[in-house]
């Protein structure tokens, strides 16, 4: 499991982006001062990546930003300073990505997402999913012991509900995260590939549709 810094002093902020962490399949370890932070990094720094606010007390996240590359712990800047000179500062001194808030948490995961994949970091596991197992690495998927075949879009679109599992993402989301840019095709595309995947693996009740918003895989602890 995947270790994400939170180091953020407003406790409401903190807490909820702790719980999203941890609900996506992370381990959040929180922090509310940077100076606390500070010294703990001398003892402890066996981290995937830290997600840093810049107003901190202590010590602020520009000054924490170097300690953490010391460490080679990748940085996202979660902060309320979306000036472009901070942004500018932010990103040429090191951090990976800058996120001003408020931000929607799945733009969150999506970008924790890519940083991992930046830095070799991401899961390689295998995933469980009832009797389905997928192989992120191999791209198979097998239920109950036979080998399932799947399109590529359909692996993509199925591995995309598993990495944001448990929360709503609308038909666009989902496209747009499978193409890494703003999708203008049809949006329905998303639909056939939801049908084969649920014909497939028999998930009609793994992949949830919520009624004119869009849909959910919904896993218990127990699935995942």
């Amino acid at each position: 499991m995947k270790k994400i810094l939170v180091i953020e002093d407003e406790i409401a902020i903190n807490d909820l982006i702790c719980l999203n962490l941890e609900i996506a399949g992370y381990q959040p370890i929180p922090f509310l001062d940077g100076m606390e932070f500070s010294r703990h990094l001398q003892r402890q720094d066996s981290y995937d990546l830290a997600l840093l606010d810049i107003m901190l007390p202590g010590k602020d996240g520009f000054e924490l930003l170097g300690e953490l590359k010391e460490h080679k712990i990748p940085v996202i800047y979660l902060t309320a300073k979306g000036d472009l000179p901070s942004k500018v500062k932010g990103l040429r001194s090191g951090a990976e990505d800058y996120l001003v808030k408020p931000f929607e948490m799945l733009e969150l995961l999506v970008r924790i997402d890519n940083v991992l994949k930046r830095f070799g970091r991401e899961e390689a596991e295998e995933i469980h999913i009832k009797d389905v197992v997928i192989n992120e690495k191999k791209r198979t998927v097998h239920k109950g012991g036979i080998e399932i075949p799947m399109q590529p879009m359909e692996f993509d679109c199925l591995l995309t509900f598993w990495k944001y599992r448990n929360r709503v993402m609308t038909r666009e989301q989902i496209l747009n995260i499978l193409w890494g840019v703003d999708f203008e095709g049809e949006s329905r595309t998303v639909d056939v590939h939801v049908g084969n995947i649920r014909k497939k693996l028999d998930f009609a009740d793994i992949i949830i549709t919520v009624p004119r918003v869009g849909y959910r895989m919904e896993i218990m602890s127990r699935e995942s």
